[in-house]
């Protein structure tokens, strides 16, 4: 499923299914947040490990970046679990994925589990965030040099290449490639693998205009049934979000615009219907 700028500012909220904990997304340009207030957030709010990497940036757009997404990351994480943003503790596992360290009483807000992940390119982060199971997201603009396209298409199986080949050279192969792209990196961060899963081992097969028609998990994957949810949340900005698929309820998204200094009123989304290695 896309949904388009336009169709987020036009269509109106609707009331949450009481049986399905939403999945809650947020999208964040850089200049929702002035670069003089995110660094004083960023002062307050992030720890040791995580102000060393901002000093380590060579060029400001980067470091601030890295400021809006991170300083995200907490506020938002912060409304959900009921802490201050300081008193929140990320930690990493062996492949450098962030997680929220357990509380042994959980959370203030209720609950005892919150996974999160992030993505940010061309001056947005993109954060997902549930109450159970895992979440990958990710964001990409469709400026992208060809020379870069050229390369991440190698890495798709053939079939997804022959899908791409079937376009008109320019926007709309530019489109397919980034489309497949932001699935597989959406997929394999849920996983909790990034790039350590190649992205030949799994595959989509997508509609022409928007939709996961079909989804080959890899042989690893012993569930393989997922919901994939396509997005362009702006012009020109393509997004992905992937989360297992545990139960018989779709459950719904919020996605919300902006730096999280409240509780906005978000857009609602029905998540599409599994597929995966149970659904081909």
């Amino acid at each position: 499923m896309t949904i388009t700028a336009s169709e987020s500012l036009s269509a109106g909220p609707a009331p949450l299914q009481e049986t399905a904990a939403p999945v809650k997304l947020w999208l964040c340009p850089n200049d929702a947040l002035p670069p003089a207030i995110a660094g004083v957030l960023a002062s307050h709010w992030l720890d040791e490990r995580e102000h060393k990497t901002a000093a380590r940036f060579l060029f400001e757009r980067d470091r601030r970046q890295y400021l809006v997404a991170h300083t995200l990351v907490r506020r938002a994480l912060a409304l959900e679990a009921g802490l201050a943003e300081a008193e929140l503790v990320i930690w990493r596992s062996s492949r450098g994925r962030p997680f929220l360290q357990p509380l042994a009483g959980g959370l203030p807000r209720g609950g005892d589990h919150l996974d999160f992940n992030l993505s940010h390119a061309g001056g947005y982060s993109l954060l997902g965030i549930v109450r159970s199971q895992r979440i990958g997201v990710d964001v990409e603009g469709l400026a992208r040099e060809a020379r870069a396209l050229e390369t991440i298409l190698t890495t798709f199986t053939p079939e997804e290449q022959q899908w791409v080949a079937g376009a008109p050279p320019g926007r709309q192969h530019d489109r397919r490639v980034l489309r497949l792209w932001t699935l597989k990196e959406a997929y394999s961060k849920a996983r909790g693998l990034g790039l350590g899963l190649p992205f030949d081992e799994f595959s989509f097969s997508l509609a022409d205009d928007r939709g996961v028609l079909a989804f080959r998990p890899p042989a690893d994957d012993l569930a393989g049934r997922w919901r994939f949810l396509e997005l362009e949340p702006v012009p020109d900005v393509l997004a992905a979000v992937a989360v297992p698929a545990d139960d018989d309820a779709a459950p719904q998204l919020e996605l919300h615009h902006g730096f999280p200094w409240g509780r906005s009123t978000p857009h609602i989304i029905a998540l599409p219907e599994p597929v995966g290695a149970a659904y081909a």
